[in-house]
């Protein structure tokens, strides 16, 4: 285990031996009646959902928590709640527990209701920023490829056929829909086999397929703006 981890598992213990020390040594024992000790487990479940929060959290592909500062806003305003209100009734100890355990029931209740609908909110936008990120990368992947591929075209009228091929792609909707996705492979394709034949220097082969290249991004456009 590395020191870093071990140093944050000694933090994230600290209150609960500070709390557990103060608690044992400083408590009468005739006074731990039904009320504390409910006190004393409530409290206990909102540092544990302080601390497994972090895990709740939705991340997109490259790492980025999505509305993480949210989620942990709300178990550390639950965290702070529980405790205060556990606190008071540890120190008053009164003889009935219904009050202790109401009041701590329904704070963790909503508690439970705010995480949970921002857990749901959490993942529709995660789901939508990774929607996102895959329809701008249609667009910036496969008009990045054919921006290098134009240094390698020395013929002017096959460079000039590719390079509008890279203004109508440049150009395209980012918006995609499943319905487009044939086209769209079609045209990552046909890229790739265009870098053959620039390779191979086949001016014919690279007229023909810029040709052919323009008609299905042209296509793949006139298919998104019926859809948006």
């Amino acid at each position: 285990m590395k020191k870093i981890n071990v140093l944050w598992i000694i933090l994230k213990s600290i209150f609960l031996l500070v709390f557990n020390a103060l608690f044992f040594i400083l408590g009468d024992g005739a006074k731990r009646n039904a009320p504390v000790w409910i006190s004393y487990g409530f409290i206990h479940f909102a540092y544990l959902m302080l601390l497994v929060t972090p895990m709740l959290i939705r991340r997109a592909e490259r790492g980025t928590a999505i509305l993480g500062f949210s989620l942990y806003s709300i178990s550390s305003v639950y965290f702070s709640t529980a405790f205060v209100t556990g606190l008071v009734f540890i120190l008053v100890s009164p003889e009935s527990y219904k009050a202790a355990f109401t009041i701590q029931l329904c704070i963790a209740g909503l508690y439970g209701i705010i995480l949970v609908s921002n857990m749901i909110a959490d993942e529709r936008t995660a789901d939508a920023e990774e929607k996102r990120q895959d329809q701008i990368a249609y667009v910036k992947d496969a008009s990045a490829k054919l921006k290098g591929l134009l240094e390698k075209i020395n013929d002017k009228d096959a460079k000039k056929k590719v390079e509008r091929v890279y203004d109508a792609l440049y150009s395209s909707p980012v918006k995609s829909h499943p319905d487009m996705a044939q086209i769209e492979n079609h045209i990552l394709q046909s890229i790739n086999e265009l870098e053959v034949e620039i390779s191979a220097e086949n001016t014919e082969n690279i007229i023909s397929l810029a040709d052919s290249l323009l008609t299905s991004v042209n296509e793949r456009n006139s298919q998104a703006k019926r859809f948006f």
